[in-house]
């Protein structure tokens, strides 16, 4: 199937580059035309947090909530409570209520934004209405929102906006990292083909992928709440592993044009050995995100459905558009002559790689023990990993986010910058703010510990729900926060309540990322279980041993502890942030480890696909086990380091994003790929699987009979040659199989 497919597109490649030019430019015209839209809300179905949310729904009000845009009058200049100030002020504030989206506007000095003035009036905000929901909220708005605040500043009042106008407004582009991404990638395939327009293919692929990928991210959030690192993460998986199938592919079809292969029959068995297996390690990815779906929330549905569009789309250009492409270019990508021994599946015995290899695989117990003692040591950080929140005070410095929250916190409190929100429903109608079951609610909430205020209780029209606005002493990513959030939960509000039959709830942000937490580290020993169980299955259908599945889910672990402890360490201890742009150590959010370790099983099999069909060939070949993975190790050994060269370059640019969720996932991601393809891939995984010995192959007879035969590989590109069985080994009696 795979054959045919690589040769029809190869026929008719101008057919196949049409096909995909309509999808990106449809893409690029819905996006123009609706825009991509991106949402930090979190909805936690079963939660109290989504309880409370719930029961707020009684109240009338902006979709979006309100919004504040802070005023400040520096030293030096007259109080916002001055007349010249304050006309000033009301005058951008009629401004405001005229641009588009905007239904009501809420000053400092009117009765109901009185707690809107810091007590020295220096610093104040507007509470803005929007009629549409936050994901819906535009960079447009907020630049039109600032320039109607115009008279405020000419009166010399720094304006700036906060809450979802602000993250509307620091919705940064990362063209700059995926260029430098590109630029990196591009250097290290000059360095390996040695042709500008070899190394351009793989470059073309991941761009027409990164375009596909952003904007398919783009309108999904118009459907899902899609968070913005979302869509960044899409684009940092979809760039990376689109110019790695492309690369293997590019590697393959090469050593055919040297063999002397047709270039359409060479782009065919390309497209049937390592299209087929890049399909498979693609599809692998793709399973092990789908494992998020046993978190049971819809931010991980969308952070795991990004990515694994954006590796679906990568696996369809190496099946489509690649092979259109390299029947194009033909033999102006061959390997000059002497080249061709270089670029074939096995490698020169006696070269250089060979020689490592053989190193290696020598002295199998000291460079186990060795690369088992450098993941130790970077996994143990990991040991105290825990999970934190996120607010607008961990932004970069100078953004419209972070600037508003330091001049409301340091004018108001911390706890401003996310207060929490306590609904109450109640059997019976209350017969006013008075009544006695919603006074004792008040009271136990002003009593409790960590709480800097309460305001008064809200009634919904039917007097059957209450609210209150609750101000913690501590900021909404504080831990003291998330603390604040389990005594009132767990104390104040069910003795409050008792014997009255009223439910209370506690929701806000805060409580929604305490919730988020919660359900995560609750969830996660499952998912992690799901995920390497999936990939463990995915190896045992490939490569038909029991030993090899397991032993590749291991290792895979190992790298994701290795990175989980980086992270640890540059994240929530802040060892040597200030070198990625950061300001010190700064909570990790529940959902990063979890989407990390999902992508890195995923990426893992990318490598350990091409290794180990590499060995399982050359063991198939001639039956000696350790003469097999030299072979295997040394053949693919550069292939596998440019690849994850790459990788790491995609993904090490991207920490010029000022967002600190996306550099967890660059230095995390960027950390795991570099120890998976040298310390795993060229230090552990041989050195296990000399010492294991034939064991590496072993199948039980009734798996076997069971087992269905995959030939990820391809066998000799559909020419319709017979495997040999795994598990007795000797001389093959066939040719032999090409790696990808």
């Amino acid at each position: 199937m795979f054959h045919a497919l690589g040769r029809r597109c190869a026929r008719r490649p101008g057919r196949v580059l049409a096909a995909w030019l309509a999808v990106l430019l449809a893409l690029a015209a819905a996006v123009l035309v609706y825009g991509r839209a991106t949402s930090e809300a979190v909805s936690i179905p079963g939660s109290d947090s989504q309880a409370a949310r719930d029961a707020a729904a009684a109240f009338p009000g902006p979709p979006s909530g309100n919004q504040p845009v802070v005023l400040h009058a520096p030293a030096g200049s007259a109080p916002l409570t001055s007349d010249a100030m304050r006309s000033a002020v009301e005058e951008a504030a009629a401004r405001i209520a005229r641009v588009e989206h905007v239904a009501a506007v809420t000053t400092p000095y009117s009765p109901a934004g009185g707690a809107a003035m810091s007590a020295d009036g220096r610093t104040a905000y507007l509470t803005l209405g929007l009629d549409v929901i936050a994901r819906d909220i535009t960079p447009e708005t907020t630049a039109a929102v600032e320039a109607a605040a115009e008279p405020a500043r000419q009166a010399g009042i720094e304006v700036t906006p906060g809450g979802e106008l602000a993250a509307a407004a620091d919705k940064g582009s990362t063209g700059h990292s995926e260029l430098i991404g590109l630029a990196a990638a591009a250097a290290v395939l000059f360095l390996g083909f040695r042709s500008a327009l070899a190394a351009g293919l793989p470059i073309a692929v991941g761009v027409v992928v990164l375009g596909v990928s952003l904007a398919a991210a783009g309108l999904l959030g118009h459907v899902v709440d899609m968070p913005s690192s979302g869509a960044v993460i899409a684009a940092m998986i979809g760039l990376g592993v689109g110019i790695d199938y492309t690369l293997f592919c590019l590697v393959r079809f090469r050593s055919l044009l040297a063999g002397g292969t047709g270039v359409v029959e060479a782009a065919a068995r390309t497209t049937a050995t390592a299209g087929k297996a890049a399909a498979f390690a693609g599809c692998a990815v793709a399973a092990a995100l789908a494992g998020l779906a046993l978190g049971g929330l819809p931010l991980l549905y969308a952070l795991a459905l990004a990515p694994g569009i954006a590796v679906l789309v990568a696996v369809a250009a190496a099946l489509t558009l690649l092979p259109a492409l390299l029947a194009l270019l033909g033999r102006r990508i061959a390997p000059p002559l002497p080249a061709a021994t270089a670029e074939g599946a096995g490698p020169a015995h006696g070269g250089r790689r060979h020689r490592i290899a053989a190193y290696v695989a020598d002295r199998p117990w000291r460079h186990l023990l060795g690369g088992l003692a450098l993941v130790a040591v970077l996994a143990a950080p990991a040991a105290g990993l825990s999970f934190g929140a996120l607010d607008a005070g961990d932004k970069a410095a100078g953004t419209d986010s972070r600037t508003a929250h330091d001049r409301l916190a340091a004018a108001f409190g911390p706890g401003v910058n996310g207060p929490l929100q306590v609904t109450a429903s109640l059997p019976t109608a209350a017969s006013g703010p008075g009544d006695g079951r919603l006074t004792a609610i008040t009271s136990a909430l002003d009593a409790a510990p960590g709480v800097a205020s309460v305001g008064a209780p809200q009634l919904a029209a039917d007097a059957r729900t209450a609210r209150w606005q609750v101000v913690p002493d501590t900021g909404p990513g504080d831990p003291r926060t998330a603390a604040l959030v389990d005594r009132l939960r767990e104390s104040a509000l069910p003795s409050a309540t008792a014997g009255s039959g009223t439910a209370a709830h506690v929701g806000g942000s805060a409580a929604a990322q305490a919730d988020l937490n919660d359900r995560l580290a609750r969830r996660m020993p499952a998912v992690i279980g799901a995920v390497v169980a999936v990939a463990a299955l995915l190896l045992l259908l490939a490569f038909r041993s029991p030993v090899v599945a397991v032993k590749a889910a291991v290792m895979n672990l190992l790298s994701v502890a290795a990175a989980y402890g980086v992270l640890t360490a540059v994240f929530q201890r802040g060892l040597g942030s200030g070198l990625i742009g950061l300001e010190g150590p700064v909570p990790i959010p529940g959902y990063v480890p979890l989407l990390m370790f999902a992508v890195l099983f995923g990426l893992s099999m990318d490598y350990e696909v091409f290794l180990l069909s590499s060995v399982r060939e050359a063991y198939l070949r001639h039956g000696d086990n350790r003469r097999a993975v030299v072979e295997g190790l040394a053949g693919t050994g550069r292939v596998i380091t440019s690849a994850a060269a790459i990788m790491v370059c995609v993904f090490l640019s991207y920490l010029l994003s000022a967002d600190p969720v996306v550099k967890m996932f660059g230095v995390g991601l960027a950390t795991a790929v570099a120890l998976d393809a040298t310390v795993v891939r060229g230090l552990l995984v041989p050195t296990g699987m000399v010492l294991l010995g034939t064991r590496n192959w072993w199948l039980p007879g009734p798996l076997d009979r069971l087992l269905p035969r995959m030939d990820i590989e391809g066998e000799g590109g559909g020419r319709g040659t017979t495997r040999p069985d795994p598990a007795a080994p000797g001389p093959a009696a066939t040719e032999p199989i090409p790696a990808p």
